[in-house]
């Protein structure tokens, strides 16, 4: 007998939704900051075993949608509703609601199983923990309910273990040596957007998108060139910073990353380009992948 599903993960901004998803999978596949909506995409990372297969999927946080982007975002969450076998609702300790009423409606009424994962009870004490246990019970009755800390890995196992007991019967979806659905530019473009994000403040990070125009691997080096995009000339700038310093930085965080998740050296070049009001432009939307 194989088992084989679709486990999807969802929440609001910052509840540690990517840290799960990367202990779970055992891969740095989401990147993370403390900033909302540091995932755009809906990622997909596969973890395989003689007897299971189970593909996670990180989703952005649930987020009322300003531009067009952040509605494609939210498409991306709906989508995880549809193929869910088994669904993780992560909350974080002391959160009551989720932002979108129609997405927690859908929770309730899920025909799967749901587990409610109770994030960053490291942050909290035993009573409070307990008593935020049974508010999520008598708000979700089918759900289970699991105390976690996914930064400290504390009753992951336990997690990860009852999602093998609920796995439906089925062949793999997916090559048994696949580990995710994204491509390496995908990783390119989103680690150095993880450093833009860690080091830029107000609109900047949000104004960005990466694109990986060339990639180039050799047996003991990869080439690579990509281009961040901004919306001003102005963010362009602060971009680069005095002299190319912040760019540089940026550039040189994400070789040392890249070189740790594809084990070989890289050789970076970025480049800043302006391009205007693309966060509303759905042909460059699509072009990004986000519809």
């Amino acid at each position: 007998m194989h088992k084989a599903g679709f486990v999807n993960i969802i929440g609001n901004p910052n509840v540690g939704k990517s840290t799960l998803m990367n202990v779970l999978v055992g891969e740095r596949l989401s990147i993370i900051t403390q900033k909302a909506q540091t995932t755009r995409h809906r990622i997909l990372g596969i973890v395989n075993d003689e007897a299971y297969q189970i593909i996670f999927s990180d989703t952005p946080g649930i987020i009322k949608p300003a531009y067009e982007l952040q509605a494609s975002m939210m498409d991306f969450v709906k989508s995880a509703f549809d193929d869910a076998d088994i669904l993780i609702y992560m909350v974080e300790i002391g959160e009551k609601n989720l932002k979108d009423e129609a997405f927690f409606n859908k929770i309730r009424h899920a025909k799967i199983p749901v587990l409610v994962l109770l994030n960053k009870i490291d942050k909290s004490d035993q009573d409070f923990v307990l008593e935020q246990v049974s508010f999520w019970q008598e708000k979700l009755p089918q759900a289970e309910v699991y105390p976690v800390s996914a930064l400290e890995k504390f009753n992951i196992q336990t997690v990860f273990d009852r999602i093998v007991e609920l796995l439906p019967e089925s062949p793999p979806f997916y090559p048994k040596d696949q580990l995710t659905d994204k491509t390496e530019r995908f990783f390119v473009n989103e680690t150095i957007r993880e450093k833009i994000l860690l080091h830029y403040k107000k609109e900047i990070p949000y104004s960005v998108e990466v694109d990986t125009e060339a990639f180039h691997e050799e047996s003991k080096i990869i080439k690579i060139r990509a281009v961040i995009m901004v919306e001003r000339n102005t963010q362009k700038g602060i971009l680069i910073g005095h002299k190319g310093a912040a760019l540089k930085r940026v550039g040189s965080e994400a070789r040392k990353d890249l070189e740790k998740f594809f084990r070989k050296k890289i050789f970076l070049e970025l480049y800043v380009k302006v391009n205007k009001n693309w966060r509303n432009d759905s042909k460059q939307l699509k072009r990004f992948g986000y519809n």
